[in-house]
């Protein structure tokens, strides 16, 4: 069933691989990446990167509180480097080099969507665990209102909902009145239930117990298209 749009004030928006692909991304990093640690002759910032990532994860599992110092101490002490190299790594291989290929992997349909839900008055939100708006201006969109993980008052990754919580207060909005569209429905969608708001989850196929889409052209949109 398509979503109620007469009864939702604001759709927050996740951005890795909900407003962009990131299976091409990843492909053209790894390139860039591998190019880089071959002519340093230094592997470091692979094994840093993904020890990060890995932790990344396992700590938003545990749905740990203040979270980023413990990243990045784990990281240093298990890759032996120092954790303002773990920060200088994270901040150009993660947070800055793609930015330049975000918008040759942007989904189709979204400058569209975002006017439409505009049109329609609706508030458009952006919720991530890692910082988006660079990545937001990269992608050549805008969001009323954008929260992340690290931010002060949230530091902590989804599945928790207070970066959510946060978002729909810092909207005015009321979370049963609240939709949001994200990959993940083991960190978008069970955000959005803990927050008491509603989800929708960006897949090519069928997630038993969630509502899904493959594309922003798909009927379900059309609504406010």
């Amino acid at each position: 069933m398509a979503p109620d749009w007469a009864g939702i004030d604001l759709v927050v928006f996740d951005v890795d691989d909900t407003l962009y692909r990131q299976r091409p991304l990843r492909l053209r990093m790894a390139r860039e990446l591998l190019i880089h640690s071959v002519r340093r002759r230094d592997a470091k910032i692979i094994a840093v990167l993904a020890r990060y990532r890995r932790l990344r994860e396992q700590l938003g599992e545990a749905q740990a509180v203040d979270f980023e110092p413990a990243l990045v101490a784990r990281t240093a002490a298990a890759t032996s480097v120092s954790p303002d190299k773990v920060r200088a790594i994270v901040a150009e291989w993660i947070d800055e080099r793609p930015l330049r290929h975000l918008a040759a992997c942007r989904y189709p349909g979204l400058p569209q969507l975002f006017a439409g839900l505009r049109r329609r008055g609706k508030a458009i939100g952006v919720l991530s665990d890692y910082s988006a708006r660079a990545k937001l201006e990269a992608l050549d969109l805008a969001a009323d209102h954008v929260a992340c993980a690290a931010d002060a008052g949230i530091g902590v990754l989804k599945p928790h909902p207070r970066g959510l919580n946060a978002l729909i207060a810092m909207a005015g909005a009321a979370p049963h009145r609240t939709l949001v569209i994200g990959d993940r429905p083991d960190r978008d969608g069970l955000a959005a239930h803990a927050a008491g708001a509603k989800a929708l989850i960006r897949s090519s196929r069928p997630i038993a117990g969630w509502q899904t889409f493959a594309r922003y052209d798909d009927p379900l949109f059309a609504p406010v298209l």
